[in-house]
């Protein structure tokens, strides 16, 4: 995807993440993160999203620790969610290709990973706050089957291509993961050692996932229950992602 579709998708997503906060009230649980809040969702992104800022604006070529979270609540919490959000938006929009800060995950400049990893950021938390407005609410828009695509993507190849990634096994593994409606997949071996994606299908697998790429993209996120998605061959891994793929 190009850098002006991520940032696109940034922008309607976080819009529809505050909204979506207004509808169910800051005290209501998110169902897809247990333990959380609205209001907790809404400090955590919008300080992410002033903390991607940071690094746009101010070039900082090193790790910078995110801001302590506000005490705001209420309404006032959500105009601050906005605010911090359209400061992204506006600072991802004005720089220029040239940018040079810090990164954590492959990409082909600064400006196309943060514009990737916060429309991502925006994306799945936007799906948050939808499942937590009550009765019809507003309802989880699906995100396209392209930007899922792309955001199975990165968390395969980017995120748990990195030392953190908690997904090892003792007894070693194949697992494919494969798009009905994009014709994507990857293979991704499981071990001991970090896990290794490739974009292929080539050769054997002992267990495949597969699904439109917005269920797909959800699923591996831990935003779908298990059986969102069809699973073939050694549950062993399936349940090995799920239980501990978390970020």
């Amino acid at each position: 995807m190009e850098i002006t579709e991520h940032i696109k998708s940034l922008a309607t997503d976080g819009r529809s993440l505050a909204d979506a906060a207004e509808l169910a009230g800051t005290g209501a649980p998110v169902p897809t993160c247990p333990g959380w809040q609205v209001r907790d969702l809404l400090r955590h992104t919008g300080a992410v999203h002033r903390w991607a800022t940071a690094f746009v604006t101010e070039g900082h070529t090193s790790y910078q620790p995110l801001a302590d979270e506000p005490g705001l609540d209420d309404g006032e919490l959500v105009d601050w969610f906005r605010e911090g959000h359209d400061r992204l938006v506006t600072a991802l929009t004005a720089a220029p290709d040239t940018l040079e800060c810090w990164t954590f995950l492959p990409a082909p400049s600064p400006r196309a990973f943060w514009a990737r990893r916060q429309a991502h950021e925006t994306a799945v938390h936007r799906v948050d706050a939808q499942s937590s407005v009550p009765g019809a609410g507003a309802g989880v828009v699906e995100v396209t089957p392209a930007f899922a695509a792309d955001g199975i993507d990165e968390l395969l190849r980017g995120f748990h291509a990195r030392e953190k990634s908690r997904v090892r096994t003792p007894e070693p593994g194949i697992l494919r993961v494969r798009t009905t409606d994009t014709g994507d997949a990857w293979t991704v071996r499981l071990s001991d050692q970090v896990p290794h994606a490739e974009r292929t299908a080539d050769g054997p697998a002992d267990c495949e996932l597969s699904g439109p790429a917005a269920q797909v993209y959800l699923a591996l996120w831990n935003r779908l229950p298990a059986d969102a998605v069809s699973t073939a061959g050694d549950e062993r891994l399936a349940r090995l992602w799920r239980e501990t793929s978390a970020i």
